[in-house]
C-alpha cells in the first residue's frame, strides 16, 4: 500500500536588498572597466623637407607639400585595404575627383613632418578625407589637403562599387572618425574675402 504523500512545504527565501550605488561605489565600478581610448586621426607620414624641395622664396614648394599628402594618401588606402597586391589582383584603383590645400605656415630646409589622416565620408563608390600637415618638432599646423578619391575599374577605366570587404573597412573607420569634430579648413572655398564696407555718412 503507497502511503499518501508528505504535504510540501513553502520555504521563504530571504531576499537580500541591493545597496544604492554611490558615487565611491560608482568611481570603483567604472575603474575595472576598460577605458576606450579616444577617437584620434590616422598618423599616415613623417618626413623630413629635402634640399631639392626648396624654392627661390626659401621654403618648400607647394609640389611638395602636395606629395608627401600623396604619400599619406598611399597610407590611408594601405588602411583600408587598398593595396599594390590588391590593385593587382582585382586590377582596379583609386583615382583623385578634388583637392584642396590650404598653405598656412611656411616649413624650411630640414624641418621634420608629420602628417595626420581624418576619414569625413564615404560611400560605395567614393571616400573624402583630410590631412592636416604639422611641423613635426614645433607642432604648429603647416598645411592641410582635402579630397574626394574615386574607385575606378582599371579594365574599362569607369567609375564603380568598391568590393564589399573594403566598403567593410571603409564603414569601419567611417563610425570611428564620426566622433571628430570637422576640421576648419574642410570645404572651403577659394576667394578674396573682403570686409563689409560701413556706409558713407549722407552730406549735411
Amino acid at each position: 500500500m503507497l502511503s499518501s504523500p508528505a504535504p510540501c512545504r513553502t520555504v521563504a527565501v530571504p531576499r537580500t536588498k541591493a545597496k544604492p550605488m554611490t558615487a565611491r561605489t560608482a568611481n570603483k565600478t567604472a575603474k575595472r572597466q576598460p577605458a576606450k581610448a579616444p577617437a584620434r586621426p590616422l598618423d599616415t607620414h613623417t618626413g623630413t623637407v629635402l634640399p631639392g624641395w626648396i624654392d627661390y622664396n626659401g621654403h618648400m614648394n607647394l609640389s611638395y607639400y602636395v606629395l608627401l599628402f600623396d604619400f599619406a594618401t598611399d597610407t590611408l588606402l594601405e588602411h583600408l585595404g587598398l593595396t599594390p597586391a590588391f590593385r593587382a589582383r582585382r586590377n582596379a584603383s583609386t583615382f583623385s575627383a578634388e583637392i584642396h590645400v590650404n598653405y598656412l605656415r611656411e616649413l624650411r630646409l630640414g624641418d621634420p613632418v608629420r602628417i595626420t589622416t581624418q576619414l569625413l565620408d564615404h560611400d560605395a563608390r567614393r571616400i573624402h578625407y583630410f590631412h592636416r600637415m604639422y611641423h613635426g618638432a614645433n607642432g604648429f599646423l603647416a598645411a592641410t589637403n582635402e579630397l574626394l578619391s574615386l574607385y575606378v575599374d582599371m579594365e574599362v577605366r569607369r567609375i564603380t562599387e568598391m568590393p564589399p570587404a573594403i566598403r567593410r573597412r571603409v564603414a569601419a573607420l567611417g563610425r570611428v572618425h564620426k566622433h571628430l569634430p570637422k576640421p576648419e579648413q574642410a570645404g572651403s572655398v577659394i576667394g578674396i574675402h573682403r570686409r563689409p564696407q560701413k556706409p558713407s555718412r549722407a552730406a549735411s
